[in-house]
């Protein structure tokens, strides 16, 4: 059985259907300036579909909490609730096909990407038996995929990009439909983007962001003007679920409303202030200290709390002081559970912290829980792991003058430079670019030879192709050189230089 969503009517007045089948099947971008629609689109696009299809809103500015009202929608508030909650809640929420709302609206803008992206985590990762049909729908899209690097950490930005790009790259097996919105399609991150196969592009200004609507609508460039003429709740629709032509359409009207609706201007009060300057100016109220809202603890964090309880009550033992020997032991353990985590398939593509959580707790397996290092620490080890160094290593002096030389790199490159120092000090190969990639914790092969052309381009080291293709790198100054590799080869056959 097709379901035809009505969204409104085209400008010819005729009904303006989308197939929510087809839409489940190949994904949505709606795309258009502040002011154009989007969220009014969005809003009535759920308000139809919301008999057919569990759903899931992830709502920056609280824009959508009004569903709740009027179709059921469980609005979760994600200021009161950690990561770990969260992604239980999506696990849960895609388990019991309940609508939800997650209302990032008072969270900054890391916050806002490190939840949503344990959200996204959760509905992803849950069990096959309950890969239910599901529409996604993520507002202002380009603030968790951003086509660059912005005031947020770098390991927040992977989460969230990562969590967007499964959504859309992979979410569509797992019954995962992703309905993006976005201001500007030049900060929304193209990989994202491209996954889509149904469009909707309201009013635009910009040349940059008119060209690339064309572009996805197959329209030509001269055309691409007509999307500043749109008026609000104007779109041109192009995909398989909506048109098989460009098709302008009107959005139609909504059953609930934003809670913070557009301003409008008010006439300012007829009865001026006797002394403006005397209240505009008096000075500021004494502050008070609110107390801050506590959000319950799980059963974990209880259980761990009633164990440091006990642990204060109860005096531990003091320690015998550790021996020069027994400490450089238990460093090599160290260093035994560090390249033990290492070696499983996926650890090249996880995110430090969750790395590290996982390092303590193999150390604290081992009985290694007096010598485990601080997360800084953990950095400098895994880049050295990365590079396939060992304490025992580092402290050769010939690797002194490498050491300061990655220093001058970012801190999440230094591990590639150092792969590639040991590489060349040992004569092997050049590392391929899928090794490289995957000690830079990616999956691209474009960025591995970004990589070292950044690198080159620092003067730290000198590439160059023989023939056949076959790749070498030279360290400058050490006159360290890696014999001819393969750029393409599997990663398989490098694979120990990638731990």
């Amino acid at each position: 059985m097709t379901v035809a969503i009505e969204m409104g009517h085209t400008t010819a007045g005729a009904p303006a259907a989308l197939d929510l089948e087809e839409l489940l099947a190949t994904r949505l971008l709606v795309q258009g300036n502040s002011g154009s629609g989007k969220s009014h689109l969005l809003r009535r696009l759920l308000e139809q579909s919301a008999p057919w299809v569990q759903q899931t809103i992830i709502d920056p500015e609280g824009d959508f909490v009004s569903l709740g009202d009027r179709f059921g929608h469980l609005v979760i508030d994600a200021e009161e609730h950690t990561e770990r909650g969260l992604q239980s809640a999506g696990e849960r929420a895609r388990i019991h096909r309940v609508s939800t709302v997650l209302n990032l609206e008072g969270l900054d803008a890391e916050n806002q990407m490190r939840r949503a992206a344990a959200f996204l985590g959760g509905l992803f990762e849950v069990a096959r038996d309950h890969w239910y049909p599901m529409l996604v729908v993520v507002d202002e899209a380009q603030l968790f995929a951003p086509a660059v690097a912005g005031e947020v950490s770098d390991e927040a930005r992977k989460l969230s990009l990562g969590a967007m790009t499964n959504l859309m790259c992979r979410g569509r097996k797992r019954g995962l439909a992703g309905i993006i919105a976005t201001q500007r399609l030049a900060k929304l991150a193209k990989n994202v983007a491209a996954e889509a196969s149904n469009f909707l592009m309201g009013r635009t200004f910009l040349d940059i962001d008119m060209a690339r609507a064309a572009d996805l609508l197959g329209m030509e460039r001269r055309q691409a003007e007509a999307f500043r003429d749109l008026e609000r709740g104007q779109f041109m629709a192009l995909g398989p679920a909506l048109s098989r032509r460009p098709l302008g359409l009107r959005i139609g009207p909504t059953d609930t409303s934003p809670r913070n609706g557009t301003p409008r201007l008010m006439p300012l009060p007829e009865a001026a202030l006797e002394d403006a300057r005397a209240i505009i100016l008096a000075a500021p109220p004494p502050e008070t200290v609110r107390p801050q809202r506590r959000s319950s603890p799980d059963l974990l964090d209880q259980l761990m709390a009633a164990k440091s309880a006990a642990l204060e009550i109860r005096p531990e033992p003091e320690e015998p002081p550790i021996s020069a020997e027994d400490l450089a032991e238990r460093r090599e353990r160290v260093d035994r559970v560090l390249r033990a985590l290492l070696a499983q398939p996926d650890a090249g593509f996880r995110v430090i912290g969750v790395l590290y959580q996982e390092f303590v707790v193999r150390c604290r397996i081992e009985g290694l829980a007096s010598v485990v290092p601080d997360l800084p620490e953990f950095r400098r080890m895994l880049t050295r792991a990365r590079a396939g160094l060992g304490s025992d290593m580092v402290g050769d002096d010939a690797w002194q003058d490498v050491s300061v030389r990655a220093s001058l790199l970012p801190e999440d490159m230094q591990g590639v430079f150092m792969m590639i120092a040991r590489a060349a000090k040992e004569g092997w190969p050049c590392p391929s670019d899928a090794a490289i990639a995957r000690a830079y914790g990616s999956h691209s092969l474009r960025r591995a030879r970004r990589l070292l052309t950044y690198i080159e381009e620092q003067g730290l080291i000198v590439c160059q192709l023989d023939g056949v293709g076959r790749r070498t790198v030279t360290l400058v100054e050490l006159a360290w050189a890696t014999a001819p590799g393969d750029p393409n080869a599997e990663e398989a056959e490098q694979g120990s230089l990638a731990v």
